[in-house]
Order: C-alpha cells, then structure tokens, then sequence
C-alpha cells in the first residue's frame, strides 16, 4: 500500500524559498499521478500542483504560477515542489498525494481525486 510523507516544511521570511519532498515507500511512486495541496486554517483546501506518472506533464493554480515548480524522480520514489517567492499567503500545511486520475493542464484535482496523503508539512511565510 503506498504511504506518502512530506518533508522539507519550515519558517521562512516573504521573498524566500523552500523546496518540499514528498516520498514514497510501499508502491512504486512512478505508477501514480501526484498532486499537491494546502491547507490554511480557516480557508478551503487548494490544490496548488500536479504533475502526471512521468513528469512529463504539469500543472499549477494561478495563485502559485511561476513561483512554484512541481517535479518527480520515479527512480528515487520522490516528488518534489520548488517554492519561491513565497508570500505571507502561502502560509499552511502542504500534501502531496497520489492522484485516482491523470493530471492535466486543463483543471486542478478536485479533493475527491486524492485517494491517499501523507501527514503534511508545515509552511510559514512571516517577517
């Protein structure tokens, strides 16, 4: 069974960057599509991200759109999301989780897509 666990969260200042790490271990990551998502309190989950089985394709919410950058390396069961510029608003929990349909550039995943998730990570944006 796949189990996900996101890493690489933490505190940094507005106009900074961080890079998160989604792993995989029980099932050949390769295999799913992988999209991330956030949660602040008190606002709706965001799916900010995905990027299908190969890489090949990608697809970002306007909100984060050429600030972050979603990527994967199948051979070391990883999926990564490069955040920079970050603002204050950026500020939540971040998921990655492996996706029940393809990513495509036309939508971002719905939160019925997600068939599993790991335990989140931590993002802060503050001065």
């Amino acid at each position: 069974q796949l189990q996900l666990v996101e890493s690489g969260g933490g505190l940094v200042q507005p106009g900074g960057s961080l890079k998160l790490s989604c792993a995989a271990s029980g099932a050949t990551l390769g295999a799913y599509p992988i999209g991330w998502f956030r949660q602040a309190p008190g606002k709706e989950r965001e799916s900010v991200s995905c990027i299908n089985t190969s890489g090949g394709l990608t697809n970002y919410a306007q909100s984060v759109r050429g600030r972050f950058t979603i990527s994967r390396d199948n051979a070391e069961n990883t999926v990564y999301l490069q955040m920079n510029n970050l603002k204050p608003e950026d500020t939540a929990v971040y998921y990655c989780g492996a996706m029940l349909y393809p990513c495509n550039a036309i939508m971002m995943p719905t939160p019925d897509v997600f068939g599993s998730w790991g335990p989140g990570a931590q993002v802060t944006v503050t001065s």
